[in-house]
C-alpha cells in the first residue's frame, strides 16, 4: 500500500493511503517510462477523464440545452482534448494557441468558446470568421466588435460581467472581487444601465458570460455569481421587451479537494447550489454553458520522479527530485495553496513501506523556494527511489515552466484492463529534447547580436 501524507489543508490533516496508481507507477518503470534518461513524466487516466466527463453530463442530465465546454489551459495537450471532443465536451481557450490546439483536437468551431481580456483584432476576425463564440470581456471590446462582425458570422456573441461577489481564499484564483480584471464591474455606479443600453444597441449580443473563480471558491460564492448573472439577463430581456439573451455561459472553477482522493464537491452538488440560488436557471429557459477545466482532470493524473540524492541539513532530511517548479509551478510557489499529497514508491516501481521519517521533497531548479512538499511523513528515501505527486492532472505537466532550460517532461496516457490488471500506455507528448531546447532559444540566430566588419 503507498504511503501518503497530505499538508494541512481545511482541517484535514494526513490523507489515506492512495493505492488507485500503485500498478501504473510500477509498469510505467518496468517499461521504461522512468528512468535515469527519463527522470520525471506525467501521466493521464483516460478511462478516469470519461468518467468525470460522465458525471458532469450526469449532473446536468435533466437540463436541456446545455454546452459543456473543457478549459484548454487546465491540460492544453492535443490528444488529451482529442479524448475530451470525442466524450462530447467542446472547449473554451483563451489565446490564438488554444485556438489552434482545440481545432487540430477535432472542435468543430461551433463549440468552442473563446474568452480573454486582451483580444486582438486579429485574434476577434478569426474567431468570426470561424464562427467561434466569443465572450467581449468589456465594453471597449465590443466596440472592436461592432467595427469587425460581419452580419453574416455564425459566432455567439456575449458580454462577460464581473458580478463583484468577492473572493475566494487564494486570491488571485478569485475572478469576482471589486477590482477583478475580467469583465464589466456589474456594482459600479452607473454598470448596469450601461450594459443594458449595450445590448440594446447591440441586437446580435445574445449571451451573458460570468466566471467568479476556481480553487479556493466555495460552491456558495459561486452559485452567488451565476445567480446575479441570470437576474440580470432577466433584467435586460424585460427592459428590452424581447428575449434577446438566450444563453448564459456560467463558466466553471469547481473546486478540487487536494486533501484525500476523495471527489469532492461533485458536480451534483455544483447543481444543487445553484438551483438554490438562482431556481430558474434551469428550466430551460436559457440555453448553458459551462467551462469547467481542473475538476475533470486534476485526480486522473499524476507525476512520477525518480529521486537523483538525499541529503541533511539542519536536522532536515531532503530528497532532491527531478519534479519541482519546472512542472509543479504553483504548488512551488504557493505551497499553502497548493498542497500536494506524495507517494514513496522503490527503484522497482512498488510502493515503499517501513519506518516513516519527515523529509522535504525538493526538486531540481536552481532556487530556494523549489521544494514541493515540507516536512512531509514518508518511508525513507533514497537514491533511484520514484516519488508520485498526485492529483496533478490539471495545470501541472501540461503547461511546464522553463525554467534553467529545463526540458518539458513526456505524458503518456494510461489504461488498465480490467480483466487482466495489464497496464497499457500511449503517447501523448514526448520528452523534449536538447536540441528543441536549443531551437526555442535562437539557435538558429545564434550570431544575431554579434557584430561584423564592413
Amino acid at each position: 500500500m503507498t504511503q501518503t501524507t497530505s499538508a494541512p489543508h481545511h482541517g484535514h490533516g494526513t490523507a489515506p493511503p492512495a493505492a488507485r496508481f500503485d500498478a501504473v507507477v510500477e509498469a510505467a518503470v518496468q517499461q521504461g517510462l522512468l528512468d535515469e534518461g527519463d527522470p520525471v513524466a506525467g501521466f493521464i487516466d483516460t478511462e478516469g477523464v470519461r468518467a468525470s466527463v460522465g458525471a458532469l453530463h450526469d449532473a446536468f442530465a435533466a437540463t436541456p440545452g446545455v454546452l459543456h465546454t473543457f478549459a484548454a489551459k487546465a491540460c492544453s495537450l492535443i490528444p488529451v482534448l482529442r479524448l475530451l471532443a470525442g466524450s462530447g465536451m467542446g472547449c473554451e481557450v483563451a489565446s490564438p494557441g488554444e485556438l489552434r490546439l482545440a481545432l487540430d483536437a477535432g472542435f468543430p468551431a461551433s463549440r468552442i468558446v473563446l474568452d480573454s481580456p486582451a483580444k486582438t483584432r486579429e485574434e476577434i476576425r478569426l474567431a468570426l470568421a470561424l464562427g467561434v463564440a466569443v465572450n467581449a470581456d468589456s465594453l471597449a471590446e465590443l466596440r472592436r466588435i461592432d467595427a469587425l462582425r460581419n452580419p453574416s458570422t455564425a459566432s455567439v456573441l456575449g458580454l462577460r460581467i464581473n458580478p463583484q461577489v468577492g473572493g475566494g481564499s487564494i486570491g488571485p484564483m478569485s475572478t469576482a472581487t471589486d477590482t477583478s480584471k475580467f469583465g464589466v464591474a456589474l456594482r459600479d455606479p452607473g454598470a448596469r444601465e450601461v450594459i443594458v443600453d449595450a445590448f440594446r444597441e447591440r441586437p446580435w449580443l445574445t449571451r451573458l458570460h460570468a466566471h467568479v473563480g476556481s480553487q479556493g471558491c466555495p460552491l456558495e460564492l459561486i452559485a452567488a455569481g451565476v445567480a446575479q448573472t441570470y437576474e440580470l439577463a432577466e433584467e435586460i430581456n424585460g427592459t428590452l421587451g424581447v428575449r434577446q439573451i438566450t444563453s448564459l455561459d456560467i463558466g466553471g472553477g469547481l473546486p478540487v479537494n487536494f486533501a484525500d482522493e476523495t471527489v469532492r464537491p461533485t458536480y451534483a452538488d455544483y447543481v444543487a447550489a445553484l438551483t438554490a440560488a438562482a431556481p430558474g436557471l434551469f428550466s430551460g429557459h436559457y440555453a448553458l454553458v459551462t467551462e469547467f477545466g481542473r475538476s475533470l482532470l486534476a485526480k486522473n493524473g499524476f507525476i512520477g520522479a525518480r529521486v537523483e540524492y538525499t541529503k541533511d541539513a539542519g536536522g532536515r532530511r531532503i530528497a532532491l527530485t527531478h519534479a519541482g517548479a519546472q512542472t509543479a509551478t504553483r504548488t512551488a510557489l504557493m505551497p499553502d495553496a497548493w498542497p500536494l499529497r506524495i507517494g514513496a514508491f522503490g527503484p522497482d516501481g512498488v510502493p515503499k513501506g517501513g519506518p516513516v521519517l519527515a523529509q522535504d521533497i525538493a526538486g531540481p531548479c536552481c532556487f530556494a523556494g523549489d521544494v514541493v512538499a515540507y516536512g512531509r511523513e514518508l518511508p525513507e528515501l533514497a537514491e533511484d527511489d520514484v516519488v508520485v505527486l498526485y492529483d496533478t492532472g490539471a495545470y501541472y505537466f501540461s503547461t511546464p515552466w522553463a525554467y534553467n532550460s529545463l526540458p518539458r517532461p513526456a505524458v503518456y496516457g494510461f489504461r488498465v484492463a480490467r480483466s487482466t490488471g495489464a497496464v497499457t500506455f500511449a503517447t501523448v507528448r514526448e520528452p523534449q529534447s536538447l536540441d528543441s531546447i536549443a531551437a526555442e532559444s535562437g539557435l538558429a540566430h545564434a550570431d544575431a547580436l554579434i557584430e561584423r566588419d564592413g
